[in-house]
Order: structure tokens, then C-alpha cells, then sequence
């Protein structure tokens, strides 16, 4: 019984993480870029109690294998990269990614993050700088007389300064793309970083070799599917219930077990 116990155990804390990266989907349903979360489980070790071929009646065939296993864990978290709706915004500083790739984020420490998040602002200088006031990689600056910001599907940044009818070209920007996207590991504040598992980062312009194009005053959604889950999270309560259930049943036979002598 000690063995139904700790097996129900892990599958009791295998369904609160369950329920914890739920509710972390669902709390970012409203989060610009946010990439859902989903979670994978592997089983734990078996305990062998009769191997295969354990018969002592000459010309049967061997027998199966007896195992019990010991439960399950949550092996790890996967990010899915599923394309968010796209809504227009009107804002000409907003780019929205449709298809592959990452903004690339210049942190203060000079290295680099990746995001979906294309919410991009001036800073005093005419920067490009994200909601924490990153700098967007390559770096551009608008100047005080530009009237309008123009950013084609190729990421060529360009401005109409006041008087003006020609477009003057600041820059290009460039994409990120990895092997693995879910091998990024997320930082938080819209941010993933680079990881063994995701590879080194490999540039592209937008739209050449399969990478997204930039929508200019356009922002990606989340990817959450609150129906989905709804029912997520249902399917975990039920899980939990019952492994919670096999905790009481195995005290419970622990119970008359004791009281047998009585």
C-alpha cells in the first residue's frame, strides 16, 4: 500500500503542474505574441515482479512480463509557435510577424532576446524600443521631422520627412529563426533566449527562405484557446479527483488491515 500511496502521489503533483501551466495559458490570452504552453508527462520506473519466460511447464510459451509501475512526472514544457490572429492597430510603429521568425532585442547587457511581440515605440531619441524600453536589433533612428513611418512586408524601415515626397530609407530589418523555436527558453516580459536545445539563431530578411513577412500596424494575438483550455483544466480536475481518490482507497485498506486483529 506504502507503493499506492507514493504512486498516487506523483500522479496528485503531476496534475497541479497540469493545472499550473493552464492557468498561466489562460492568464495570457490577452498577452500580445504569448505562445501557449503545453505540457508533456512520462511514466516512472517499473518494479519487475516476474520476468518473461518465468514457467516451469516444458513447450509453454513464456509468459508475459508481471511489472508495476511507480507513476508518472512532467518531463518537460513545450512552447507552440501556432500562428496568433492578427488585428490591426493603426498604430505605424506596431509589426505584426506572419509566418516564421523573431524580433531580435537588444537587452542592456548587450546580449540578445527574441519575441513575438511586435509593440514597438519611440524612445526620446527616436529609438525603436520595446515596452521595457529594449532596443529593437538592428537599432534605427527617426528623425525629429519625420511625418510618417513607413515599414514594408520585407522589413525595410523608411520615413516621409515634413515637405518631403521622397521615401528615405533608414535600415532593414532582419528576422530571427532557429531549428527548434521550442527549445527557446522564455524569460518573461514577452522575451525568449537562445538554448542548447533551440540552436544558434540564423537571420533572414522577411519573407526570403520560408520567414515571415512584417505587417506594418498589426499585432499577433495570443495563441491561447480558452475552449481548449476549459477543458484542459477539466480533464485535470477529473485526474486529480481520482488519484486523490487512490490516496483514500489505499488508506483505507491500510485501515482494516490494521484493525484485523481486532
Amino acid at each position: 500500500m506504502d507503493k499506492t500511496l507514493r504512486t498516487a502521489a506523483t500522479g496528485l503533483s503531476a496534475q497541479q503542474r497540469f493545472v499550473e501551466i493552464i492557468s498561466n495559458n489562460i492568464a495570457n490570452v490577452n498577452t500580445t505574441g504569448y505562445k501557449k504552453t503545453r505540457p508533456e508527462f512520462q511514466d516512472l520506473l517499473y518494479e519487475t515482479l516476474k520476468p518473461a519466460g518465468n514457467s516451469a511447464r516444458i513447450g509453454v510459451e513464456p509468459l508475459n512480463e508481471v511489472q508495476i509501475g511507480s507513476g508518472t512526472q512532467l518531463s518537460a514544457t513545450k512552447k507552440q509557435f501556432t500562428q496568433g490572429d492578427i488585428t490591426e492597430t493603426g498604430n505605424k510603429l506596431d509589426m505584426a510577424i506572419v509566418g516564421d521568425g523573431f524580433f531580435v532585442i537588444q537587452k542592456p547587457d548587450n546580449s540578445r532576446a527574441y519575441t513575438r511581440d511586435g509593440s514597438f515605440k519611440m524612445d526620446k531619441n527616436g529609438s525603436l524600443v520595446n515596452t521595457q524600453g529594449y532596443f529593437l536589433d538592428p537599432g534605427f533612428q527617426i528623425p525629429s521631422d519625420a511625418v510618417e513611418v513607413q515599414i514594408s512586408r520585407d522589413g525595410v524601415v523608411g520615413v516621409y520627412a515634413e515637405g518631403s515626397t521622397e521615401l528615405d530609407t533608414l535600415g532593414q530589418i532582419e528576422l530571427a529563426r532557429f531549428v527548434n523555436p521550442s527549445g527557446l527558453r522564455a524569460i518573461g516580459d514577452n522575451l525568449f533566449e537562445e538554448s542548447p536545445a533551440s540552436g544558434d539563431p540564423i537571420l533572414y530578411q522577411p519573407g526570403s527562405n520560408n520567414t515571415g513577412e512584417i505587417y506594418q500596424s498589426h499585432l499577433e494575438s495570443s495563441n491561447v484557446d480558452v475552449v481548449e483550455e476549459m477543458v484542459d483544466m477539466i480533464t485535470a480536475q477529473r485526474a486529480y479527483e481520482l488519484n486523490s481518490k487512490s490516496v483514500r482507497t489505499a488508506d483505507e485498506i491500510l485501515n482494516t488491515a490494521v484493525n484485523l486483529k481486532r
